[in-house]
């Protein structure tokens, strides 16, 4: 039986404690945003303010990059206002928006967050850089939340409760600890994002989780709490284009779980091992 992923909370990740343990790497964070205008420009400004390096911030981001996807409003112009360096590409979708991310970024730890969070701060990039920073043993964090719509304080991962979770509990059971297995927080190291890949469109967030579990094992996953994370809820006739995505993407890894979720026992590999 497969133990739960490893679970945190920004509490556990004193910020003196990762720069310390930063040692010479860099930390690259990555936001994919399409038609995002009015909430890109604070995601930026949390970030920058809080962690870019050069711009009175702590000094844990090293490169901060916006990639607009195709966008058809001012999110390139609002990005680059408010301090990131912007990408433009023809909008192919959120997975080729995150492996632009990954070609055109510099960091040894890349960190995905998404444009649309209306309550984001610091804490999201300490929480998610941070666990990589200080445990060599991980190959991907994701971050886990509250989701409120509609004036509750929860209820808002249509997508995950609906589909993403089921399809986890039925074909990846040893994945069932995982609270936000679609969530566009996650960090990884370099080295693994390129090992493994990215899936494309809207199914990248599952794929990637899935595939790194079986490539390095759960064990080698770990996921903490960001709080409550407030966003622009979409009608369900956008979602269902997304959740068909995801189920795609499950589909095609339907046969990489072995019996008994014998993955979690296995160890993650070296930096830099090309197995």
């Amino acid at each position: 039986m497969t133990a739960d992923p490893r679970t945190l909370h920004p509490d556990d990740l004193p910020l003196k404690r990762v720069l310390a343990a930063k040692a010479g790497r860099t930390v690259s964070v990555c936001v994919p945003a399409r038609d995002e205008e009015a909430t890109v420009g604070t995601v930026v400004r949390a970030v920058a303010g809080a962690h870019l390096a050069g711009a009175g911030g702590s000094g844990l981001v090293d490169e901060l990059l916006v990639i607009d996807d195709g966008s058809t409003d001012a999110t390139a112009a609002v990005a680059g206002r408010a301090g990131a360096d912007v990408l433009v590409t023809p909008g192919a979708g959120k997975g080729a928006a995150m492996r632009a991310a990954l070609e055109r970024s510099a960091g040894d730890v890349v960190v995905f967050l998404d444009a649309d969070v209306e309550n984001i701060t610091g804490t999201f990039v300490l929480g998610l850089a941070g666990p990589l920073l200080l445990h060599d043993d991980l190959a991907l964090v994701k971050g886990f939340y509250e989701r409120p719509i509609d004036g509750r304080p929860s209820g808002g991962g249509r997508v995950t409760e609906l589909m993403a979770r089921p399809l986890i509990e039925v074909l990846f059971p040893h994945l069932a600890g995982i609270r936000q297995p679609l969530a566009g927080e996650t960090a990884a190291p370099r080295w693994v994002l390129e090992k493994v890949g990215l899936a494309d469109g809207y199914g990248v967030e599952l794929a990637l989780l899935i595939d790194v579990a079986a490539r390095f094992g759960t064990g080698a996953i770990a996921q903490v709490d960001l709080g409550t994370r407030v966003h622009r809820n979409r009608p369900l006739d956008e979602l269902r284009g997304q959740a068909t995505e995801v189920l795609r993407a499950a589909l095609a890894r339907a046969t990489q779980a072995p019996p008994g979720g014998a993955i979690g026992d296995r160890p993650v590999a070296h930096r830099g091992d090309t197995r």
